[in-house]
């Protein structure tokens, strides 16, 4: 039986799990506070505090998902998280001949580049390199960077924007258009149940021994901008808005072809058909 551990059991990582130990994986889950999660062996510490740690050294996974969150959004925060905490992580493995594989839940963050300063106007893909444009995508490029020296494979999976049950940010926006912002950018979103599926799916492929990437972009199929996802929002709930949109400034598109290709097909492929469901079950 494949020995699974997730390092971050919060919403993301407890979708995660839960798939996994359904299909039969040996799960192992830890977080900050204490918790059951069916099925799941749930262990408590914190990555920034190693002497909490320890305790992973005897469990001996084959594969490792380091799905962690900052508390806040500074920069020492993500260095605490994202950098030191994958390091004190990976430290508790140094002895593992088991694992096969390392996953690094990262971000899109890390590209800092602007659709408009690409050639062509051309979708950002896994082959254009990542070049961050402040302190969260620096620190994520830092932890990716951790996984280069491991003896074992390593992916990095650069997630857009989560958006989900619990997440509804942008519907909760669009109930007022006075408050939406004035810049109209390029978005990109994933759903939180495609997010973990795919991350399952990949999971599984390490174990029947499929080689993969060592980075993919996590996002859905239809990039757009931000002010024409708001108008849809509000059309759905019957909300008043102007209908002239501001031309789009800034922000980027993202390619999830190499995602595609590993054979993973989205429940979600674009922002209708995610925040429709979202939309019938706040209704219900």
């Amino acid at each position: 039986m494949t020995k699974a551990l997730i390092v971050g059991c919060g919403d993301l990582g407890q979708a995660i799990a839960t798939q996994l130990a359904s299909l039969g994986f040996n799960t192992f889950g830890v977080r900050r506070q204490a918790s059951s999660l069916a099925g799941v062996h749930m262990l408590q510490a914190d990555v920034t505090l190693p002497a909490s740690l320890t305790q992973l050294t005897d469990i001996q996974p084959e594969i490792l998902i380091y799905c962690v969150a900052a508390n806040g959004q500074t920069d020492a925060q993500y260095q605490a998280h994202y950098v030191e905490g994958l390091r004190n992580v990976l430290a508790t493995q140094a002895d593992n001949a088991q694992l096969k594989h390392v996953f690094f839940v990262s971000s899109t963050r890390v590209y800092g580049q602007v659709t408009d300063e690409l050639l062509d106007d051309a979708l950002i893909n896994e082959t254009v390199p990542a070049v961050a444009a402040d302190f969260g995508g620096e620190r994520l490029l830092e932890a990716e960077r951790l996984l280069e020296n491991l003896p074992c494979a390593h992916t990095a999976l650069r997630l857009s924007g989560i958006y989900g049950a619990g997440r509804l940010r942008m519907i909760n926006l669009a109930k007022n258009p006075t408050t939406w912002p004035v810049q109209n950018s390029w978005t990109n979103r994933i759903h939180r149940d495609d997010a973990a599926s795919f991350m399952v799916h990949l999971v599984q492929q390490v174990a029947n021994n499929v080689a993969l990437l060592p980075c993919y972009i996590v996002t859905d199929s239809a990039p757009v901008s931000q002010y024409e996802v708001l108008q849809w929002l509000a059309a759905q709930q019957k909300v008043a808005f102007e209908t002239k949109m501001p031309p789009i400034q800034g922000g980027k598109r993202l390619s999830n072809q190499a995602m595609l290709a590993s054979g993973f097909q989205l429940k979600y492929p674009d922002y209708r058909a995610g925040y429709a469901a979202l939309l019938a079950a706040e209704s219900a």
